[in-house]
């Protein structure tokens, strides 16, 4: 499929037609910054959010169990699915912290870091997502490169590197596993999303296309 119908497929499933007209409009040209699309209740510091509102270091975007957010922060772009919380910092060694629920993201060139409840990422021009609560977190690394730290267990820690949603796995916080890492199955995200997320930031993904892709 081309990647007009895979973006217009996409939003015509998250019932977005405002974001679809945009990002078709933009061709592969970046979205500006900021909220792109809310739907529910969604929280910027504990204030109502709104379409075109920044989203900074020190900030921090919840959605309600109604709630869904698509947003641009530089070079990367975020889908916050219901009842999250995602806080993000100052810098490149606390880019963002996933305190609850679930986060596809994609991300331009440079080396950032992600803290979950049970584990530390540190990703390299990725796209991943993530599903967490306080005692087991899913991660996908759809693409990229990433070195995943285990809180239970460190000395686990793990280089993943992936062109197509490869090697997801489970990482668990109790220290009493066996292992904190086992394997897992592709889960609640799809290609289609991945690919509205780069389309808002100026970029495609790896899969299928022949131009190349860089991290």
């Amino acid at each position: 499929m081309k990647r007009r119908t895979l973006i217009k497929a996409t939003l015509a499933g998250i019932g977005t037609i405002g974001i679809l007209r945009r990002v078709l409009a933009a061709g592969i040209n970046p979205a500006k910054p900021g909220l792109q699309r809310l739907k529910g209740r969604v929280t910027v510091n504990g204030q109502a959010a709104v379409e075109g509102m920044l989203i900074k270091g020190g900030d921090t975007v919840i959605t309600g169990a109604d709630g869904e957010a698509i947003y641009v922060i530089g070079q990367d772009a975020f889908l916050q699915r219901a009842s999250s919380e995602v806080r993000f910092g100052d810098g490149v060694a606390d880019f963002l912290r996933v305190v609850s629920g679930r986060l596809l993201s994609v991300f331009g060139r440079g080396e950032k870091r992600l803290t979950l409840p049970t584990a530390t990422i540190g990703i390299r021009g990725t796209a991943c997502y993530i599903e967490t609560d306080a005692m087991k977190s899913y991660f996908c690394l759809c693409y990229g490169e990433a070195e995943v730290v285990p809180a239970a267990a460190p000395a686990e820690k793990e280089v993943i590197r992936t062109r197509h949603h490869d090697h997801p796995i489970y990482i668990h916080g109790d220290p009493a596993m066996p292992t904190s890492m086992v394997p897992a199955t592709v889960i609640n995200h799809s290609d289609l999303e991945l690919e509205l997320l780069e389309g808002l930031v100026g970029r495609r993904p790896p899969f299928g296309d022949t131009t190349g892709y860089r991290y």
